[in-house]
């Protein structure tokens, strides 16, 4: 298997304000992270010769090429959970890979505040009734039970467990705080975070990230012609994308204390890029931190530290901006937001602008960055897909 490293370049990103955009239609969101992107990259619309669109809410490729105006050009609906930004951007890269077309762009988008739903919509049909979970299934309910076992299997009281997940948000906030495009920005001490009102113990309301709308865009070419347009590109070191067989909630002895979809992800990704210590190779990490829980077990399962021992990375500030592992600069799905299709696409925007030097708020820009992973999963714990995608200076 051929790997696709330094094969593909990113030479424009685009990304919209997040946020509950009651007077922004989904339209307007495309259109502000596209043409950021165009002016980034330098080039016209015309130029595109082929794009995909990620968005667990649309239909076809009509969503992007209506408000775009695109030509006739192909245009491929992709969808696939949480982790729809990243296989969006997988798609186009293998597109140029394969040599079909030189110039592609890459769209991410959700408008899931006009939905009505108080998240992302939860099927009730009939043959999806489960014996146990019902109709009841939550995402906050899910996340839960994950969190609850990885207390009682490495041994934290309900205090120190509960301390550790607000550490998380409280740091997820503090980044936010500081990003000008985030959804959340403002700061939570750690007294609020442990006393918010609780959704599914151990989850309080700051240790759930909110229902968002945005949008993100990347403009592709292959490496050898990244130069024609700029100087500061970057390029994809690895992809990796793991689906699981979905037997987590009817299997007794499933370990809600690990994604094995992430770890398998993140193994095909690190194959690819030759990462073989991602702990001293990688500078950043954004990953999907739906809850805080969710951050501190996809930290461990992305191979970054030791099972069990994600607390000491957060009681230490390793995964502070000050830290040697900085997670989730831009705030993280927690507090910069989650429009779905949207996340992968901004995670990486987020990785692209740091490694360039042009962070939007210089108190937010780190040092010589080379490297970043990013990381998105969709579905819940016992029925994940993941993908992870590792970019860097050529």
């Amino acid at each position: 298997m051929e790997s696709i490293k330094d094969k593909v370049a990113i030479i424009g990103m685009g990304c919209s304000n997040f946020g509950e955009l009651w007077d922004t239609d989904e339209e307007d969101l495309i259109i502000d992270a596209t043409h950021e992107a165009y002016a980034d990259a330098g080039i016209s619309q015309e130029e595109i010769q082929a794009a995909w669109v990620g968005t667990i809410m649309g239909m076809t490729g009509a969503t992007l090429s209506s408000p775009l105006k695109l030509n006739y050009i192909p245009v491929t609906h992709v969808e696939n959970g949480c982790a729809t930004g990243y296989d969006t951007l997988r798609h186009a890269a293998f597109g140029l890979a394969s040599k079909s077309y030189d110039l592609v762009l890459a769209v991410g988008f959700e408008k899931l505040k006009d939905e009505g739903y108080g998240g992302i919509p939860v099927r009730k049909a009939a043959d999806k009734i489960h014996p146990v979970y019902g109709y009841g299934r939550s995402g906050p309910s899910l996340y839960a039970l994950a969190a609850t076992r990885y207390f009682h299997r490495y041994g934290l009281s309900r205090e120190e467990g509960k301390m550790v997940l607000a550490k998380i948000s409280v740091k997820s906030h503090h980044n936010g705080a500081r990003n000008p495009k985030a959804h959340l920005q403002f700061e939570i001490s750690l007294e609020q975070a442990m006393n918010a009102p609780m959704i599914s113990w151990p989850l309080g309301l700051f240790d759930c990230c909110g229902v968002t709308d945005g949008a993100s865009a990347a403009i592709m070419c292959r490496t050898e012609d990244a130069k024609k347009y700029r100087d500061d590109y970057i390029t994809i070191k690895g992809f990796g994308l793991s689906v699981g067989p979905g037997q987590g909630k009817i299997n007794t002895d499933y370990d809600f204390t690990h994604w094995e979809e992430t770890k398998r992800a993140a193994q095909f990704a690190y194959q690819e890029a030759g990462i073989k210590d991602p702990r001293k190779e990688l500078d950043m990490v954004e990953l999907h931190d739906c809850f805080s829980i969710a951050e501190l077990i996809a930290f461990e399962s992305l191979g970054l530290c030791e099972y069990g021992h994600g607390k000491e990375d957060v009681d230490s500030g390793a995964i502070t901006q000050e830290g040697d592992i900085p997670v989730n600069l831009s705030g993280g799905l927690k507090s910069f937001g989650h429009p779905v299709g949207a996340s992968g696409g901004r995670e990486v925007y987020e990785i692209y602008k740091q490694i360039q030097g042009k962070a939007e708020n210089p108190s937010r820009q780190l040092k010589n960055i080379n490297l970043g992973l990013a990381h998105n999963q969709g579905g819940h714990p016992g029925k994940f897909m993941c993908a992870t995608c590792i970019i860097g200076r050529p």
